[in-house]
């Protein structure tokens, strides 16, 4: 697998590939939890708001990890 070959830089691929991996992993359980949460809120308010801030903010870290894994650097 080319994604993994040593590459001699700061960041082994492997941080990399394990860090794009948690970064859509909180994306999509943030949103996944945030819409869940709306739906949820028609019942029982004080849980679907407590899932709507928990989701928007798991899924905030994801977004700002995006940037922390843009200023990684790979080694050429």
């Amino acid at each position: 697998m080319g994604f993994f070959k040593e590459t001699g830089s700061t960041t082994p691929s492997k941080t990399i590939a394990r860090l794009q991996q948690l970064i859509w992993i909180l994306i999509y359980g943030g949103l996944l939890t945030l819409v869940l949460g709306l739906s949820v809120q028609r019942s029982d308010e004080v849980l679907g708001w407590s899932m709507v801030m928990g989701g928007g903010i798991v899924a905030a870290v994801g977004g700002v990890l995006i940037y922390v894994r843009s200023r990684m650097t790979v080694g050429k």
